[in-house]
């Protein structure tokens, strides 16, 4: 079968494509998938790069997010048929495997999936919807909504705003009737912020966004609950981190979900105190996010931002798009 294939660590070239990988065949209680949609994720890039302790089982297919038509069944499966449409949760509950990083993934024609991973699509859901939403829109709507409980009314600063996680929170967050402020590094970027609801937008390449939300919202201040946010967003971390808990108004609170500019920011904890902050951290997703996340698209609710859909041959120049942070929202191969 075709596949895009890292067969050791490094930069964009070691992604190659491949003509005749072996197909998979079904174990008992698995299938075999004929993959229509993967979606990629900032999650990929660290895994050509390599990750330290994080031994990556060579050669590797990746790709976390899959959606396609059920090919083959194994043995002892049942409930399931050839042609049933299905979005793979990326994480296998019972082994701990991940796709596309312990176990070969998305970026091919098939990949062999545990039949427990299986979410049917439901009726009216494409594709490229459906693999648009497990980590990127799973781990925003557990971030936002399952731990961090966003209100109706409250200001929220997000991060990052462009990307797919950051997309989604926008979305989340207006649907709970949230002030959204999002944060972009171009015009081009702030304009489809602003048409996805965003109420402000901020180009942090051109402002120190600190400053901008205080013009906006008035400083924090130590001994009363006014000025500045109740909420932010920050999966990125790095430099950002520190300067992100001066947004907050006392008694505020800052969601996590990764650290993708750096991991080990300098802060002082005399603000966390001072300004009784919360600092509240999530990990990935849930089943019943993603399912949560299905209904919505289905009903209309929700519509993940696609900034385009490329061939699997071209799944070298998908991955540097988002390694380049060269895209609104999340980008598709289909093999």
């Amino acid at each position: 079968m075709k596949a895009a294939v890292v067969r050791e660590h490094g930069g964009p070239d070691r992604l190659v494509s491949e003509d005749h990988f072996p197909d998979p065949a079904p174990g008992p209680g698995e299938v075999v998938v004929r993959v229509r949609a993967t979606s990629l994720n900032y999650h990929d890039v660290f895994t050509r790069r390599g990750m330290p302790g994080i031994k990556i089982p060579m050669p590797m297919i990746m790709g976390l997010d899959i959606a396609g038509e059920i090919d083959e069944l194994g043995a002892g499966v049942t409930g399931w048929s050839r042609g049933d449409r299905v979005l793979v949760d990326p994480i296998d509950r019972v082994k701990g495997a991940l796709m596309g990083e312990t176990v070969h993934g998305g970026l091919a024609e098939r990949c062999r999936v545990a039949v427990h991973q299986l979410i049917r699509i439901p009726d009216g859901v494409g594709f490229d919807d459906a693999a648009a939403l497990p980590v990127a829109y799973g781990t925003a709507h557990r971030m936002m909504v399952t731990q961090g409980r966003i209100e109706a009314g409250e200001k929220v600063l997000i991060l990052g705003a462009s990307g797919g996680v950051g997309t989604c929170c926008v979305f989340l967050g207006k649907l709970t009737g949230a002030q959204v402020i999002a944060c972009g590094s171009s015009p081009e970027k702030l304009a489809r912020l602003v048409s996805f609801g965003a109420d402000q937008v901020i180009d942090y390449a051109k402002a120190d966004f600190v400053s901008e939300v205080r013009r906006l919202f008035g400083k924090p201040t130590r001994r009363e609950f006014t000025g500045g946010v109740d909420v932010v967003i920050n999966y990125t971390g790095g430099d950002t981190w520190a300067r992100s808990l001066r947004c907050l108004r006392r008694g505020g609170r800052m969601l996590t979900c990764g650290a993708t500019a750096g991991y080990d920011p300098k802060t002082d904890l005399r603000y966390i105190w001072t300004y009784e902050l919360r600092i509240i951290g999530s990990n990935g997703w849930a089943r019943e996010d993603i399912e949560i996340l299905l209904a919505m698209v289905q009903a209309g609710k929700l519509r993940p931002v696609i900034d385009r859909v490329l061939p699997l041959s071209q799944a070298p120049e998908a991955l540097r798009l988002i390694e380049d942070r060269e895209v609104i929202g999340k980008v598709i191969v289909a093999p």
